[in-house]
């Protein structure tokens, strides 16, 4: 369907009116939650009051972002079954999660995961270093986030970009830095509830056309077996498993997922929540993959590419070419809803990270009182936010693809070995600790700039000094290793007689917050 003609890109008016009814809506929420926000564990952790399934929805709605719904529907409509590595990869990380760290974190921790990974060790080195990793991995999704936005409002609404940018960052302090957790929750569990709709009633008109088999045999006879065979968008097995790596330990080391599981009352909620965000996030996956498949038979390749080269329009065609203006205005406004929710949960992992762990825990020493606490919270997320809008301007017309796969990079190298070594191994020291998220940071960044990635295809050079185009492979061995050397070349005795009490609190909750 080549010739297929979208009037994406002129203002639409049925998603310029979902997109005021969900700010408002959001908005009355966030009035209501700011009443409720004085003390840090409430601006922090909604004061521990959210159950099991409300947590579920929220994980769903703030892991859910628009390049997982944008971008992989754009990856399977042009690549066909490949897109599926990134699925896939997304979806895998979350039974890591439900085994591995909700339970430990959400008895060990207060706040954020470096409670888990400073709970035996000296604060103030582990906490810089866990401080470090978290605010890159937040600071490279924002920026993906941020252009996104201002892309996507640019070609539905009409605005200029600098515009919609601006708009977005504004909401989104108002969200975090009146209503907090409590807010923030509400508006990730009202898009998740959007977004899964929306993204049902779109297959099920694409399987109103065609049956799912008949869909995929439309496709092959369109554009050949290729679209049902492996090795279209990653053809290199390293760099499979390099990615898969990234994708299935980073979600493990999201800080913005991690401080998700403090919101819940105790250990048990944590795990439950996980289960109910696993088969949401899974079956949301399998939508989006119908979805790029329904894309590339019903608008065709051509027409996405023509609209954008890296098809991630893919999902907004389809919904014009299903539902007509009406249907493509609502989807327009899901993605918009889903960026928000994104950019709010990121922004205020990024405040408790700077308040909690590095204004309480090394400029204070631990000694602070709450009200201090929020305040500096409160200040910290109006400048993550100017910050997160400067960002969304700077990069501007940038191809900031490999930010999310780096910012997975980061979560999976510096931050998940060394929390993973702090709960599990008792021999763990601070110099291990700081020595794994160091080098993982390191590793993480420097070898992507050096990758496929960002040296030939965003800085033009001829070949890449490293040839994979995701590091997690090489920077997260390098994390575990360095954690481990570090730890054998200074045993800390200390440490390890706090382990004994670690594990009670770790298993059984005794004295959790």
């Amino acid at each position: 369907m080549s010739g297929f003609a979208s009037s994406i890109g002129e203002p639409n008016a049925t998603s310029i009116a979902f997109f005021f009814v969900f700010i408002s809506a959001t908005l009355f929420i966030t009035y209501y939650a700011a009443r409720r926000s004085r003390s840090a564990a409430e601006f922090y952790a909604a004061g521990r009051s959210v159950t099991a399934w409300q947590n579920g929805l929220a994980l769903a709605g703030d892991y859910m972002s628009a390049a997982s719904f944008l971008g992989i529907a754009g990856l399977v409509s042009l690549k066909g079954y490949d897109g599926l590595i990134y699925s896939i990869g997304f979806l895998v990380g979350w039974p890591i999660i439900m085994f591995l760290i909700a339970e430990p974190l959400r008895n060990l921790g207060k706040y954020t995961f470096a409670d888990v990974v400073a709970y035996r060790l000296r604060q103030k080195p582990v906490r810089i270093a866990a401080s470090v990793g978290s605010l890159m991995t937040v600071s490279f999704y924002l920026i993906a986030q941020m252009v996104g936005s201002g892309s996507l409002i640019k070609m539905m609404f009409g605005l200029p970009y600098e515009i919609a940018v601006i708009a977005v960052g504004v909401v989104m302090i108002l969200y975090v830095l009146f209503g907090g957790m409590l807010a923030t929750t509400w508006v990730q569990i009202i898009k998740a509830v959007l977004l899964l709709s929306g993204a049902t009633v779109m297959v099920g008109m694409v399987l109103s056309r065609y049956g799912a088999a008949d869909l995929f045999r439309q496709a092959v006879d369109t554009y050949g077996i290729r679209v049902l065979q492996p090795g279209g968008l990653v053809a290199n097995p390293w760099d499979a498993v390099s990615l898969g790596l990234a994708l299935m330990f980073g979600t493990a080391g999201l800080p913005h997922i991690l401080m998700r599981f403090y919101t819940v009352p105790d250990a048990k909620a944590a795990r439950k929540s996980v289960f109910y965000a696993t088969g949401l996030i899974g079956y949301f996956y399998i939508l989006t993959f119908i979805i790029g498949f329904g894309a590339m038979v019903i608008v065709g390749q051509e027409a996405i590419t023509g609209m954008d080269k890296g098809g991630n329009m893919a999902a907004l065609l389809l919904a014009e070419a299903t539902g007509g203006t009406v249907f493509l205005g609502f989807i327009a406004a899901v993605a918009f809803a889903t960026i928000l929710a994104v950019v709010a949960g990121l922004t205020l992992a990024g405040a408790t990270t700077l308040a909690h762990d590095l204004y309480v825990n090394v400029v204070r020493g631990g000694q602070s009182s709450e009200e201090d606490e929020v305040r500096v919270a409160k200040r910290a997320t109006l400048g993550l936010g100017v910050l997160a809008i400067a960002l969304g301007l700077a990069f501007k017309g940038q191809n900031v693809a490999f930010m999310v796969g780096l910012a997975f990079a980061i979560a999976a190298s510096a931050n998940f070995p060394a929390l993973l070594l702090s709960i599990l191994w008792r021999g763990f020291t601070t110099f291990g600790a700081t020595a794994s998220i160091a080098t993982g940071s390191v590793l993480a960044v420097g070898l992507i700039v050096v990758s496929p990635t960002v040296w030939v295809d965003v800085l033009g050079n001829a070949a890449a000094i490293f040839p994979l185009k995701n590091p997690a492979i090489v920077s997260m061995t390098g994390a575990f290793l360095a954690g481990w050397l570090g730890s054998i070349l200074s045993r800390d005795e200390a440490a390890e007689e706090k382990y004994a009490e670690q594990k009670i609190r770790n298993y059984l909750g005794v004295g959790a917050e």
